[in-house]
C-alpha cells in the first residue's frame, strides 16, 4: 500500500520503501512509479493512462520521501528548481565513524561506469558537493544529516566510503558490509517550492530501520 504524504492536482508526495525501485527495470519486481499510477487511476477514476512524472530518483535500496508531478507544467518546473538548485534534499545515513568530524563539506568530481552500475571520484567525473553534519555516535558508527548541493548518482555512498566512513550496509561501496544489511540511508526531508502557488513546501520522513537505535 503506498504512504501518501501529500497529494494535490500537480503533485503527488509519497514515501518510497527500501528496497523498491523506483521505475520499473529488469528486475520485474513492483515499482513505485507504477504503483502511484494505479493508486491515482483508483482514487480519482483515471481513464487510460495516468501522467505521472519522475522528477528525481532515490537508489533502489534507499527509502524515504521522494515527489511525482502529476502534470506536465508541474514536472519542467520542479526539474528547473533541481537544475537551479533550489529543490533541497536531506538525507540521514549511518557511516562509520573512524574519527569522523562533527561537521564538514564534500567535494569530489564523481564518474559512473554504466557497464558496472559503480561510481568513483575521478579527474574527469562531475562536480559533487554535499555537506552533513553528525547528530549522534555510538559503537564505532555515527548517524549524519547531509544537504546534498549536487544529486549525482551514489553520491552520498561514493563520497563517504572514499574518505573511509562508509555507510553501514551499503552492499556496493562497504566492504565490511554483511549480506542481506540493510543501508542506512534515508531520504528524511524535501523542501521546494510548489509548481503553481509558488509556497515554499517542505514534507518530511524518518528511517523506521537504522541500526543501533539510532
Amino acid at each position: 500500500m503506498i504512504r501518501v504524504l501529500y497529494e494535490d492536482n500537480h503533485l503527488l508526495v509519497v514515501e518510497k520503501p527500501a528496497n523498491q525501485p523506483m521505475q520499473e527495470d529488469s528486475s520485474g519486481d513492483p515499482d513505485l512509479l507504477n504503483e502511484a499510477k494505479a493508486y491515482i487511476k483508483e482514487k480519482y477514476g483515471k481513464p487510460g493512462d495516468v501522467y505521472l512524472g519522475l522528477v528525481h530518483r532515490l537508489d533502489r535500496p534507499v527509502g524515504g520521501v521522494c515527489v511525482f508531478a502529476r502534470t506536465s507544467k508541474a514536472a519542467s518546473r520542479l526539474s528547473e528548481e533541481i537544475r537551479t538548485n533550489r529543490f533541497h534534499k536531506v538525507y540521514e545515513a549511518v557511516v562509520a565513524d573512524n574519527g569522523l568530524r562533527d561537521r564538514d563539506v564534500f567535494i569530489d568530481n564523481l564518474k559512473k561506469d554504466h557497464r558496472t552500475n559503480m561510481v568513483k571520484v575521478a579527474p574527469d567525473g562531475k562536480y559533487s558537493e554535499l555537506e552533513y553534519e553528525v547528530l549522534e555516535r555510538r559503537e564505532g558508527f555515527a548517524k549524519v544529516r547531509i544537504r546534498l548541493k549536487t544529486g549525482r548518482s551514489h553520491q552520498i555512498r561514493v563520497q563517504f566510503a572514499s574518505r573511509n566512513h562508509p555507510l553501514y550496509g551499503d552492499q556496493r561501496y562497504n566492504k565490511d558490509a554483511k549480506p542481506g544489511q540493510q543501508i542506512a540511508l534515508w531520504s528524511s526531508e524535501l523542501t521546494f517550492k510548489h509548481p503553481v502557488k509558488q509556497e515554499e513546501m517542505t514534507f518530511c520522513s524518518r528511517c523506521p530501520h537504522f541500526p543501533f537505535g539510532f
